[in-house]
């Protein structure tokens, strides 16, 4: 049965130089836990660092969250739906809102519920993503603040995630001005300012940042030890905290190019082969891993020499060359993954999940 490891001890590290980062630079930050697909026992590891607060998108996620640690302050990273206001109010200390009737039903349910709700009022600034339009903005605020037992604790944005458009100083500063406009128009604190993500912290190592941004909401550099703006590693991070394994279930030389006539695959692609491929042959392996499980654009193999040959919803094939290396039946085959590449296997209920600490890989 394929598996992925859970790296604990290079999760800490990571952590560690992120909330370093972080502290040196007066930001708070939240991690964003989606990737972990509520998995409790790789929630539990990750509880234990000590984290204050945690976003994920899915409310299922954020009460299994709270049963772990209750004390832990948790944000619903993305405007509540109507059928999910009461779990959120439960389970999320905070939300992201766009939307005032949204936030009228949340304040009735957390007057239901006999608490506040605290939110983070989005700003749109052109990922065309949630986000409340610039000019609208200060009449949105005034009407939030009218709702009872509802406290704006922030703004925020979000960017890179829909269409790519990348943070800069002056989208940054554009929202840290809006926080400074509502506090003087309407003398009321808003202590957080949450523009920063995994594709911001390029920002901070160039010292660019503007001040006024606080608040981060990290997931992908976290876990994967890189930063989205350069698609890069970051160098005192470890980018293996997740490591997939997928046996070889049948490995036989057989045809480069196949025989019959071609139609497309079950993904609607169609192959074309090189004619001098034609009659030479190749060693293939099957592994037990498919679509089902993982998108094979988000796999990498740790052995270089091997190639992906094709794959269907419940095994790959893999092109093993001579197979000068000596791979069998029974062998594991060894891949790194990619953020979407993570966030599908751990999603699997399919693949088995491990935990490891430190050792090699």
């Amino acid at each position: 049965m394929a598996y992925v490891t859970f790296d604990t001890e290079k999760l800490k590290l990571n952590f560690e130089f992120l909330d370093n980062l972080f502290t040196e630079n007066n930001i708070k930050w939240s991690i964003v836990t989606k990737v972990l697909s509520g998995n409790k026992m790789f929630l539990t590891e990750l509880l234990k660092l000590g984290i204050d607060q945690v976003c994920d998108s899915r409310v299922t996620n954020l009460k299994i969250i709270k049963s772990i640690r209750p004390d832990i302050e948790t944000i619903y990273i993305k405007p509540p739906a109507k059928r999910a206001i009461a779990s959120v109010v439960r389970y999320a200390d905070i939300s992201l809102n766009t939307e005032l009737e949204t936030i009228k039903m949340l304040s009735k349910e957390a007057q239901r519920q006999n608490r506040t709700h605290k939110i983070i009022i989005m700003l749109e600034l052109g990922e065309l993503r949630e986000g409340v339009m610039g000019e609208d903005f200060v009449d949105f605020y005034e009407s939030v603040f009218e709702q009872k037992n509802i406290e704006v604790i922030g703004v925020g944005a979000n960017l890179s995630c829909l269409y790519g458009v990348l943070p800069n100083r002056d989208k940054l500063l554009h929202l840290s001005l809006y926080q400074q406009i509502l506090e003087a128009k309407f003398n009321k604190k808003i202590p957080l300012v949450s523009g920063g993500s995994s594709v911001t912290i390029p920002l901070i190592f160039q010292n660019i940042l503007p001040e006024g941004i606080n608040h981060f909401r990290v997931g992908e550099t976290l876990f994967l030890g890189t930063e989205p703006y350069n698609d890069a590693v970051i160098e005192e991070m470890s980018n293996n905290i997740f490591m997939l394994y997928s046996e070889i279930i049948e490995l036989i030389e057989k045809p480069i190019v196949p025989d019959g006539e071609m139609g497309t695959n079950l993904e609607g692609d169609t192959y074309t082969f090189d004619e001098e491929d034609i009659g030479q042959t190749t060693i293939r392996a099957i592994i037990d891993i498919g679509l089902l499980d993982v998108d094979i654009k988000h796999l990498e193999f740790v052995d270089k020499d091997i190639t992906i040959a094709g794959a269907s919803s419940d095994v790959i094939v893999i092109d093993l060359g001579d197979n000068e290396k000596g791979y069998k039946v029974g062998d594991v085959i060894k891949f790194r993954l990619d953020y979407m590449g993570t966030l599908r296997i751990i999603n699997s209920k399919y693949i088995d999940k491990r935990i490891r600490g430190a050792g090699k890989y």
